[in-house]
């Protein structure tokens, strides 16, 4: 994770509305997610965490439901490596 991905999410927790998806694919790739292509929407997993994905439209704005989703699956994955951190990964 870079510290500008960390700085990113604090500024998306701050405000939800107004974010591209550009800003989204640099918050995904900050904490190791991969972002490919589907059919319709892009596809977002964490290269670690496999379980952590979710789908991304290609819009150039998106609803600030996008960027909830994304601040949760982030602190999903902080979560998961302070677990492996302190040692007790489950």
């Amino acid at each position: 994770m870079t510290s500008k991905a960390k700085k990113l999410l604090e500024r998306m927790r701050r405000s939800k509305s107004g974010w591209n998806r550009n800003d989204l694919d640099r918050l995904y790739e900050g904490f190791g997610f991969l972002i490919s292509h589907g059919a319709n929407h892009d596809i977002v997993k964490h290269s670690q965490y496999i379980h952590l994905r979710t789908t991304l439209p290609r819009h150039k704005f998106l609803a600030k439901g996008y960027v909830e989703i994304a601040i949760k699956l982030v602190d999903q994955v902080l979560a998961l490596q302070e677990e492996v951190d302190d040692g007790t990964e489950k």
